[in-house]
């Protein structure tokens, strides 16, 4: 694991965020004071790096990181506060750290499903429990642990990044 420091103190995974804090969005020391050649190439490497485009958001309403977004791509998206969940949710403690909740989103079905993860905390939608898989509609609200998110779909019946292709 990679960490770097900001310059107000946090530590965060710099192979998973790379020069800007998660938590403050400062830029790392060494990236602010280096100045970039006239003509910058970025390297090959961030070229031919595959993008994930997103097909919906979470956004945080209440909770430690109220105004927080949170991309949904295609397939599964494991939630929890562990470095290495798809949705990573720092703050709110009583969010388990692994597998939470799974977020779905199909592509052939072109729908979003929320399914129970297989940790011991509850994901609650629309205030119910998620006990089986069950499809989401756009501002439905979901609440893991003491916090509540907005569902944002971009993706579905009326636009579908394999549309484009």
């Amino acid at each position: 694991m990679s960490l770097v420091r900001c310059p107000n103190g946090h530590v965060y995974n710099g192979r998973r965020y790379g020069k800007t804090c998660p938590y403050c969005n400062m830029k790392t020391e060494e990236e602010t004071t280096a100045a970039k050649p006239l003509g910058f190439e970025p390297p090959v490497e961030l070229l031919e790096e595959a993008v994930r485009p997103v097909c919906g958001w979470l956004v945080c309403i209440e909770g430690a990181r109220v105004g927080m977004d949170y991309k949904i791509h295609d397939g599964k998206n494991f939630v929890g506060r562990g470095d290495d969940m798809d949705i990573q949710i720092l703050g709110d403690n009583e969010i388990n750290r692994r597998n939470h909740t799974i977020i779905v989103y199909d592509a052939k079905k072109m729908n979003t499903v929320i399914l129970p993860g297989d940790a011991a905390g509850l994901a609650y939608l629309n205030d119910e429990a998620v006990y089986v898989p069950t499809e989401l509609k756009p501002y439905d609200t979901i609440s893991l642990g003491k916090s509540r998110f907005l569902f944002l779909p971009l993706c579905g019946t009326s636009f579908s990044w394999e549309d484009l292709t």
